[in-house]
Order: structure tokens, then C-alpha cells, then sequence
């Protein structure tokens, strides 16, 4: 964040030096104001260098421009406008879909959308647990229903909808909604893999499951099946190391009713693709560990030590304690 405040004050300076309207010819230099507030002498070779710096830099400037929008649905109209004139770049890497929000035809906020009398059930239910004056306390609780309710993201109409029922301005629950990663803003599949990407998984090979299931699905990382059943993405350390490589499944093809969120562990590329297939069947694979000799997370065959009493360590008198 710094850096980036940093080059953009950098890029701002030189805009500065740029725009100025040039001296008398008849001078080769010219007094102008530096950032620290000292005199300096820049030549105008030096400002047509200023230009030319502005314009290589013009990409960059707009995309960063894209991404210090906030997610208002006017600033955001604005810029989904510009892109629709070429102005501005129509394409985005997923990253920096992270960061702000464009309108689109499943995803604008002036399309209707409310919790399902189920689930505003459980919306009070989440609301109780907080004092009346502490309602926005439950925006996380309440945009992970959102959620499971919209089949595995949240559009912009749901959160300006949690906004009205947690009574702040929309602007809260867009900074919540694009600070965790757990919360999906574009379409996923109704079984949404999620590949482990730490160092103890990509040491027991990760890379190599991940590589599979985008082979075998015919998708890249965060794409959908166009049968809509499968994405996968990638998530960071999910506390199975010892149980490594692994990967988790939110399952929304039921609806926020039959919604799950299973682990399945020891992996490998022929075992993922099992899984996948029992999925698409609509059978239940089995959770956790996938090693045939392995209970949830002991060593394979069973116990080996730790059969009795352990013994006090021999530097130590227990009874005296």
C-alpha cells in the first residue's frame, strides 16, 4: 500500500511538470517547485521526458484507477461505461476482480434480490446474538448465508440488501465482502474445489492434484464447467498438514438447506478424479483422509507407540508434585 502511495505521488509530480505551460523559448531552464518544497532547475527536455513517462504509464494508471474505486454501484457505472467505449481495458485478471466491483447482467445493483423466508429466519435467529445497536456485527454470519443461498457468491444486490437489514451504509458490508477471501463475488460451480496451495500440500504434491482436476474439468483456476457443476480455486494452509495433499469442497447444489463444506485428504491425482466423478453423479464421496489404511489422521496400519501409561521423563519426580 505504501509503495503504491509512494509511485502514485511519483506519477502525480510528474503530471504536474507536464502540464505546465512551457517558459519562453529563449530560456533553456526553468525554476519549478519540488515535492520537498526546494527550487529546481529542470530543463524542458526533462519535462517532454515527464510526458513521455505519463504515457507509458497510462495502462498501468488505468487499471490502478480501477482498482481505487470503491464499490459504490455510481463509481463503478462509471467505469463499466468507460470500458464500454474503450476507454479503459474490458478485461481484468481475476485479482483484481477482487477489488471492485463491475456491473454486469447476473451482478448490478438495481436487481431485486432478498433472503428466502427460510433463511430470514435464520437471518433473526443471527440478529439475536447481538445487541440492537451492534446489528453490523453479524455482516460476516449473514453475507456466508447470502451465499449459500445465491449458490456460492454473493452479488452486489446482496449486499446492499444485508446492508438495509443491518441497518448501515452498503459501503460496510462491500469492504467485509472484498476483505475475505471466503466470500466468492464472481459465479462458481455448484461444487466449488478448493486446492491448498501451502508449503506442506505443495510439498506432497498440490501442484499436481490442482493440475488434474483443471485437466480433467477442461478449465483454468476459478473458471466454471459449462455444465456449471465444478470451479476450482486455490486456498491457503486449511489446517491438514499432516494429512496432506487435500482439498475442500463447498457443495451449493443444494441450496443454503443442503449446503456442506467437506475435507478429503491424502489425495492423489487418480483419487481427485474419483472424487470429481462420484460428484458429478450426485453420490457422497467419503470425507476425510482417502488412505486406504489411515484413521482420520493416525498413521497408516495404526498405532505404533503410546499403547501403555507413558513413561515420566526420568529428570523428574511426578510424586512430588
Amino acid at each position: 500500500m505504501q509503495r503504491e502511495w509512494k509511485t502514485g505521488r511519483f506519477f502525480s509530480y510528474l503530471a504536474g511538470i507536464a502540464r505546465r505551460p512551457q517558459a519562453d523559448t529563449s530560456t533553456t531552464t526553468r525554476s519549478v517547485a519540488s515535492p520537498a518544497g526546494h527550487a529546481t532547475m529542470l530543463p524542458p527536455a526533462a519535462r517532454l521526458a515527464a510526458r513521455r513517462l505519463l504515457g507509458l504509464a497510462s495502462a498501468s494508471a488505468s487499471e490502478a484507477a480501477g482498482r481505487r474505486l470503491a464499490s459504490s454501484p455510481i463509481a463503478a457505472a462509471g467505469y463499466s461505461a468507460a470500458a464500454s467505449r474503450g476507454s479503459v481495458s474490458s478485461t481484468r485478471p481475476f485479482s483484481t476482480a477482487l477489488n471492485y466491483h463491475l456491473d454486469s447482467p447476473e451482478n448490478k445493483p438495481d436487481m431485486k434480490w432478498e433472503f428466502s423466508e427460510a433463511n430470514m429466519k435464520k437471518v433473526n435467529e443471527i440478529l439475536s446474538h447481538y445487541p440492537s445497536n451492534y446489528k453490523q456485527s453479524g455482516i460476516i454470519p449473514l453475507l456466508d448465508l447470502a451465499q449459500q443461498q445465491h449458490g456460492g457468491w454473493v452479488p452486489v444486490a446482496a449486499m446492499d440488501a444485508i446492508a438495509k437489514i443491518v441497518e448501515v451504509a452498503p459501503i460496510r458490508v462491500y469492504e467485509v465482502a472484498t476483505f475475505y477471501t471466503m466470500f466468492n463475488r464472481t459465479k462458481v460451480g455448484k461444487y466449488h474445489l478448493l486446492v491448498c496451495g501451502t508449503t506442506p500440500c505443495m510439498i506432497r504434491g498440490s501442484r499436481e492434484i490442482e493440475d488434474t482436476l483443471l485437466e480433467h474439468l477442461g478449465v483454468k483456476r476459478n473458471e466454471v464447467t459449462s455444465d456449471g457443476l465444478f470451479s476450482v480455486g486455490e486456498m491457503e494452509c486449511m489446517g491438514c498438514c499432516v494429512n496432506a495433499p487435500m482439498i475442500a469442497v463447498a457443495d451449493y447444489s443444494k441450496g443454503s438447506e443442503g449446503y456442506t463444506y467437506n475435507y478429503y485428504e491424502d489425495l492423489t491425482p487418480k483419487r481427485v478424479v474419483e472424487i470429481v466423478e462420484m460428484l458429478r453423479r450426485g453420490e457422497t464421496p467419503p470425507r476425510g483422509t482417502q488412505h486406504p489404511e489411515r484413521k482420520n489422521s493416525g498413521p497408516a496400519g495404526g498405532n505404533t507407540t503410546l499403547h501403555g501409561e507413558p513413561k515420566p521423563p526420568p529428570c523428574r519426580d511426578l510424586d512430588a508434585c
